[in-house]
């Protein structure tokens, strides 16, 4: 019932910066969190950034003083200023979110977008 479409991503080099887009739509009448999470090959899905409803944000060590996560909750999306990045940024970025629907509570991923960060 809802739907996440992931953009922004692409190759940068390192130092660069990207700006990553994730829209809901569907049925969703509220949102609570709305987080990034990315999978290196190979790899585990990390939490990178999580915000809430209110604005309260939390990030992974790794990218503190170089991601903002920010919400336009009006467009019913998030976003992931990245900025400094590094080749250990290189991963597919996947957008989350959780709410609710018909006092029914919901949680669906995007497709994902790739990010790579040449060195």
């Amino acid at each position: 019932q809802v739907q996440l479409v992931e953009s922004g991503g692409g190759l940068v080099q390192a130092g660069g910066s990207l700006r990553l887009s994730c829209a809901a739509s569907g049925s969703i009448f509220r949102i609570n969190d709305m987080g990034w999470y990315r999978q290196a090959p190979g790899k585990q899905r990390d939490l990178v950034a999580v915000i809430s409803s209110g604005g309260r944000t939390t990030y992974a060590d790794s990218v503190k003083g170089r991601f903002t996560i920010s919400r336009d909750n009006a467009r019913n999306t998030v976003y992931l200023q990245m900025t400094s990045l590094k080749p250990e940024d290189t991963a597919v970025y996947y957008c989350n979110a959780d709410g609710r629907s018909n006092l029914k509570p919901w949680n669906y991923w995007g497709r994902g977008t790739q990010v790579t960060v040449s060195s």
